[in-house]
């Protein structure tokens, strides 16, 4: 066997492989006697069938099969001996000539393969400079944050009278039927459908359609008792009753709150409090600042690197192994995103050969933790118990597309510490709509 490579423009090569007799002879025997075993040929019990039957019936496709293996085998381990770094997949050259497998016995089989480029990224606190945002915590933000916090621990208590947006449970009655405890949320509703509440108080009554009531089928049907196929034959007409008029008020800085909201103690008093929004607010923005700044880390790392890519050759690549999934015009409108991927891709395998860079499980378990405490927080549960968060983590490194992401997210978070380490950053504060902003 004989490889031998030619540079071609475009950051491509064409490997052109002669592959011999000898080089294949043993692997098609080999599946020639596995296809006489299993072969099913009329007049022949299995595993009697002639040789020459099962040459005649298999060996030029055999042949063709086995020697494309071996190139393609021969191919991959070249590059790899050699030390080649290549961009997608070894792929069928354009440039190749009918082969002849059922009168010779010799073959060359040609190959294109995409070059990667050299990385080579030098940077230096005096020329290369990154801005780090921080976002000015604004009054409304704080004033929002406490008003969510207690709203999240309140709680409805009965009221006499109907003023806005409370929440009635009322008695529906009709000459076919009554139903009672059924409940009216006025939060919902608009200014007009809620007027006919307003200043209502408990016993007082009133005429409703329940068809108007209650917007979709299956509410209507829910709070009837019936199924919604059986809701045409039922008169939408009803006398409403008000039996109980609940508001939700919102919880009150006291002793009461604290204990419930705070069952650890670490909060016992306003100033306490105002501590803690503070440090939530900072915290929340900080992903979000954290965030932007890796992104403008990757960004710049993009462009000092300049890295060329042979586009077209994984143009047609990504068609290929695509099977007709996309077309030619949909990975041209894609292309960009995907080289820049690409490229990233090979500027974090740089930084993690240059700088020996790996995650550990222990890393790996608490980037899951963090994922878990923010899903927990965004459930309204800021505060949870580590036995917990360590359980939802196995859960989540459980799952080999999750594990993947973690993988990605803590090593990309080590290469942006290593770069920023040679970065000259600038901080500066913003307004959180100016920082939004930067993401139009």
């Amino acid at each position: 066997m004989n490889i031998v490579r030619e540079n071609l423009d475009n950051q491509t090569a064409l490997l052109k492989v002669s592959v011999g007799e000898q080089d294949y002879t043993e692997a098609v025997d080999k599946a020639l006697r596995n296809y006489r075993k299993k072969a099913n040929v009329p007049g022949f019990r299995p595993g009697m069938v002639p040789m020459g039957i099962i040459n005649k019936m298999y060996r030029k496709s055999t042949v063709a099969e086995e020697a494309y293996r071996v190139a393609t085998k021969a191919s991959v381990d070249n590059l790899n001996e050699s030390n080649t770094k290549t961009l997608g997949e070894l792929m069928p050259s354009s440039k190749q000539e009918p082969i002849d497998f059922e009168n010779s016995t010799e073959f060359e089989f040609l190959f294109e393969i995409g070059i990667a480029p050299e990385v080579n990224i030098e940077l230096d606190k005096k020329e290369d400079k990154v801005t780090k945002y921080s976002i000015k915590i604004a009054d409304d933000m704080t004033s929002g944050y406490k008003e969510n916090y207690l709203r999240r621990f309140g709680k409805l208590e009965d009221v006499d009278v109907v003023s806005k947006d409370e929440a009635l449970t009322v008695t529906l009655d009709q000459e076919e039927m009554k139903i009672e405890e059924a409940y009216v949320g006025l939060v919902g509703m608009s200014e007009e459908e809620r007027a006919p509440f307003i200043g209502k108080k408990v016993g007082d009554k009133m005429e409703v359609n329940v068809n108007e009531l209650y917007k979709t089928p299956s509410q209507r049907a829910s709070i009837l008792g019936v199924k919604e196929d059986e809701l045409d034959g039922i008169n939408p007409e009803f006398s409403l009753e008000i039996t109980k008029i609940r508001q939700f008020i919102t919880s009150e800085l006291n002793e009461e709150f604290f204990k419930m909201a705070f069952p650890e103690g670490n909060v016992n008093n306003e100033d306490e409090f105002n501590k803690y929004v503070e440090q939530q607010i900072e915290s929340e923005l900080s992903r979000e600042t954290d965030y932007k700044f890796a992104i403008d880390v990757k960004d710049y790392l993009l462009k000092k690197a300049n890295l060329s890519l042979p586009e077209e050759f994984l143009k047609n690549w990504l068609y290929a192994v695509n099977d007709g999934k996309f077309s030619k015009e949909d990975i041209e409108k894609e292309f960009p995103a995907f080289a820049d991927m690409m490229r990233w891709y090979l500027i974090q395998r740089y930084f993690v050969e240059k700088l020996n860079l790996e995650v550990t499980q222990d890393e790996s378990k608490e980037e899951a933790k963090a994922m878990a405490a923010m899903q927990f927080a965004y459930y309204g549960m800021p505060s949870v118990a580590d036995d917990m968060l360590e359980n939802y983590a196995e859960q989540i490194l459980s799952n080999k597309e999750e594990l993947k992401k973690i993988h990605d997210k803590v090593f990309e978070k080590k290469i942006v510490d290593a770069a920023s380490e040679n970065l000259s950053i600038s901080k500066k504060k913003i307004s959180a709509e100016d920082f939004n902003k930067l993401f139009q």
